[in-house]
């Protein structure tokens, strides 16, 4: 067993033109004095960790870890989702992604993969840099617009898809083995790793890398109708990472897993601040502690209903909570007593 690490909060969504929320020093103050005792930075946010300059400068890093820890924090992973996403687009999704990419970037998707993979593989030596060990991404997609079998998915497809997804990833995936960093990514719906199966796929096709591990994420789960609990029993060994964000689903005759096409408020599986959903973290919490699961518990804000500043503040003690410091007694160790093996012999009833 062993007690996760944490509360920890995900900065990108409380990321603000305006003040504490628009700079390192800002963010770091506000997160500490709420109690919590971790940041997971994304990297594209630039004023937060300029990624180009930390892979060059063992000084910079020093510096920024520095001053992080000043503040009483550490640093729980790097993230980059966005430019993970970007790895894989398939065509359909161009234009809207062209968002996560830079400017001189956009409507030209072969440069913008071949930046998108060397930015990643940079996040791979800035992590060891500072000292960290898992890294939280997105996979990105080639495949997600045929998840719903119709038409028929032509014989093959599915496989050639996870097959280039894995050929794009693999150069990344071993940058990351030379540096010590495991690749957690983010299990989630509009990804090709968006369940388990789909996890195994890319797993085989990777042929087994052994950086290829999971951000467990239980909300993105109770939107499929995935049983989230036991999904920790099959992969608990690939769980590197956790974001501790909460969800509901409530189908009626008009909407269900689909969604019909609903603002986030008005659908049937929408997020919720932490403890407004119907999520069991409280198991999941036990079960990654039993499985020895080597995590920070980081709190990712995404409400339709709640501000993120009260969330904030009430996600911090909900974590807390719900840690589960290791027990090294028995509790019927009072009850014990000293025996031989002669004593055993007896108790088995061998003469």
């Amino acid at each position: 067993m062993k007690t996760i690490k944490g509360p920890a909060v995900f900065l990108a969504q409380f990321v603000d033109k305006k003040s504490p929320f628009n700079s390192l020093d800002g963010m770091c103050k506000w997160a500490s004095d709420l109690g919590y005792k971790g940041i997971q930075i994304p990297t594209w946010e630039s004023f937060l960790i300029d990624l180009d300059k930390a892979a060059e400068s063992q000084d910079y890093c020093d510096e920024l870890l520095g001053k992080v820890r000043s503040y009483g924090l550490e640093i729980t992973e790097l993230s980059t989702h966005l430019q993970g996403q970007l790895v894989a687009v398939h065509p359909a999704y161009d234009l809207m992604f062209d968002n996560f990419a830079p400017d001189k970037l956009k409507k030209n998707p072969k440069e913008r993969t071949e930046w998108a993979i060397e930015t990643v593989k940079k996040a791979a030596v800035v992590s060891r840099r500072l000292g960290i060990k898992a890294h939280a991404t997105f996979s990105g997609a080639l495949l997600w617009h045929t998840w719903h079998p119709w038409p028929q998915a032509p014989k093959g497809l599915v496989e050639m898809g996870f097959n280039e997804l894995a050929k794009r990833w693999l150069p990344i995936l071993d940058v990351f083995d030379e540096n010590g960093v495991d690749v957690c990514y983010e299990i989630h719906p509009g990804e090709d790793l968006h369940d388990g199966i789909t996890f195994e796929r890319f797993l085989k096709a990777t042929k087994n890398h052994k950086r290829v591990n999971i951000l467990y994420d239980p909300s993105h789960f109770i939107l499929q109708q995935l049983d989230y609990i036991s999904y920790i029993d099959h992969y608990h060994e690939f769980i590197k990472s956790f974001h501790v964000k909460d969800a509901e689903f409530n189908p009626t005759g008009k909407k269900g897993t689909f969604g019909g096409y609903l603002d986030w408020a008005d659908r049937a599986g929408r997020y919720r601040s932490l403890g407004d959903g119907q999520i069991d973290f409280k198991t999941i919490f036990s079960k990654l502690t039993q499985y020895g699961c080597d995590v920070w518990a980081v709190m990712e804000w995404e409400c339709c209903i709640k501000s993120p500043e009260q969330g904030a503040v009430e996600g911090a003690k909900f974590i807390n909570d719900l840690i589960i410091n290791c027990t090294d007694k028995k509790f019927d160790d009072f009850a014990g007593g000293d025996t031989n093996k002669e004593d055993l012999r007896n108790i088995l009833g061998l003469q």
